[in-house]
């Protein structure tokens, strides 16, 4: 498949500011790594997809990496919140509640911010749990972003669903990886994800940014 051509590796300063203005929780160093993974990947002219949208904070970097490379960013997320999202918790935000259910609905959240980010057009926001969606994907991906739920569970899910789907040469993006065990909750399931894909000789480490880890498929052995 031909590559796209070039383009940059830094998003343009309307595109951070609305990635900043965004609710979510990666810092920008962070974003950026995502944001230059996403745009060599999109060379590859195939989907990036993103596994967490949450209200969209770092989908913007993907849309806007997507729209540049001339193929389509997706995102999958049940819009939820996952467990430390949830009432009592620390990152749990009482303005993502809708008041008529009493549950979680980052949905209108993150539609507003990719609307005012101008990247509508280039984001298809797949509803549903990601391991019911992974069971439906059949087509290779330039990237995977894995940045859903936090338990060995739910990481082990999306490692084992989407993996499979980064086209060789493709990236695998993880986030959270904390290797410290005082992170258990947050970042041990993403870090041991992390370690499984290294060991299974597909993927090759190519930076590490923060909690961000960047891999490249080199091989067939998921």
């Amino acid at each position: 498949m031909p590559m796209a051509g070039p383009m940059s590796m830094a998003p343009e300063p309307g595109i951070m500011a609305a990635f900043e203005a965004a609710k979510g929780f990666m810092p920008v160093d962070e974003g950026l790594a995502l944001y230059a993974a996403a745009a060599e990947a999109g060379r590859l002219g195939l989907p990036l997809l993103e596994i967490g949208t949450y209200c969209g904070r770092s989908t913007i970097l993907l849309a806007d990496a997507a729209r540049a490379a001339g193929v389509t960013a997706l995102t999958v997320d049940h819009h939820r919140g996952s467990e430390e999202q949830q009432p009592g918790w620390d990152y749990h935000d009482p303005e993502t509640v809708d008041p008529g259910l009493g549950l979680m609905d980052t949905l209108p959240t993150f539609r507003r911010a990719l609307h005012r980010a101008g990247l509508e057009d280039h984001v298809v926001a797949l509803v549903g749990r990601s391991p019911r969606v992974a069971a439906l994907w059949n087509s290779p991906l330039a990237l995977v972003f894995v940045d859903g739920g936090h338990t060995d569970e739910h990481a082990t899910a999306d490692y084992e669903g989407w993996a499979p789907h980064v086209a060789e040469g493709g990236l695998l993006v993880i986030h959270d990886v904390f290797p410290d065990p005082v992170d258990e909750f947050t970042g041990q399931a993403p870090y041991r994800v992390h370690l499984r894909a290294l060991a299974s000789g597909a993927f090759t480490e190519v930076s590490a940014t923060g909690s961000l880890r960047v891999l490249r498929r080199t091989g067939t052995g998921i």
